[in-house]
């Protein structure tokens, strides 16, 4: 029991990173039917962005408290991201937007490459360790399960920005103006909505969520590399098409199982099965039900 505890607990911590990076493909997809490839390359800027606030630029001997200093950082990587997501709409998807679904899918590939490979120039291919603890390293123990302060903030903060998009998808203008684009766009622009300003706005909130989870990854693991978006992307969309893809709480439902799935993997099978078995799972529930766990009508659901 004290095992499977633990074990839930490690998912649900990972299942919360993944659910973050899923809502991002989610919410292009939902907009623009387009799966942005280059999502994963943007988790991994937020992370290398949060290595130079630290290591170079020394964020945290600026501030008095390092609560400051990683509220400073989650705020500004977020932001520099969703202006390079931002960017990169305007870039690489918007000129293809009337074009063949095979143009965009190749622009996003090639993107995902360009920043891979810039990051590779920039930050060498090896791994970087961020220097120091940003927050205490304070763990609890309950009989032998183990709780970290860090592991808690995942949650906690994971859990907020998770109902808050909820909130703003479902209960504001915002949220009505972004469905209706989903839609529709001819229809949306009769209805006076800027379509090009609401496709911007869903890739900087989708690249700001996938740099928070990068800056959570880093800080978690303390070790970071230029590839690591292509592998924490492709489960973050395994995670999306398991609760169904243009879904929001889907993309929720589905990181969570998928982080809870890999951690009993992990703990009872082998960590060398744990990407297998989430794959065959995707399989399984791709041939029981397409349209994911959530899924109905996928437009109508952003």
């Amino acid at each position: 029991m004290q095992q499977f505890l633990q074990q839930l607990i490690n998912g649900l911590t990972m299942g919360s990173i993944y659910a973050l990076v899923a809502l991002g493909y989610t919410m292009v997809y939902g907009i623009m039917k387009l799966i942005n490839f280059a999502h994963g390359d943007l988790f991994t800027v937020g992370s290398f962005m949060a290595f130079t606030l630290v290591a170079s630029i020394g964020i945290t001997r600026m501030v008095a408290s390092p609560w400051i200093a990683l509220v400073a950082i989650f705020i500004l990587v977020a932001c520099m991201v969703a202006a390079l997501g931002v960017l990169l709409e305007r870039i690489a998807y918007r000129p293809l937007r009337k074009s063949s679904r095979l143009a965009p899918l190749v622009s996003a590939l090639g993107a995902s490459t360009v920043l891979e490979n810039a990051l590779m120039l920039i930050y060498g291919s090896g791994y970087l360790v961020f220097p120091g603890k940003l927050i205490p390293d304070i763990q609890w123990s309950v009989g032998n399960v183990v709780f970290s302060l860090m592991g808690v903030l995942i949650l906690v903060l994971s859990f907020v920005i998770l109902v808050f998009i909820y909130i703003l998808v479902q209960m504001t203008n915002f949220g009505a103006a972004m469905r209706a684009c989903s839609l529709d766009h001819d229809a949306a622009r009769l209805m006076g909505i800027n379509v090009n300003r609401m496709i911007a706005h869903v890739f900087a909130i989708g690249s700001g969520l996938g740099a928070i989870a990068g800056v959570m990854v880093g800080m978690y693991y303390h070790q970071i590399n230029f590839s690591m978006g292509f592998n924490y992307g492709l489960l973050a969309f395994t995670a999306a098409v398991l609760g169904g893809i243009g879904n929001i709480p889907g993309a929720m439902v589905g990181g969570l199982l998928l982080g809870l799935l890999q951690a009993l993997v992990t703990g009872y099978i082998s960590p060398s099965w744990q990407n297998a078995i989430a794959f065959l799972v995707l399989i399984l529930i791709l041939i029981l039900r397409p349209t994911g766990l959530l899924g109905e009508r996928v437009a109508e659901k952003v």
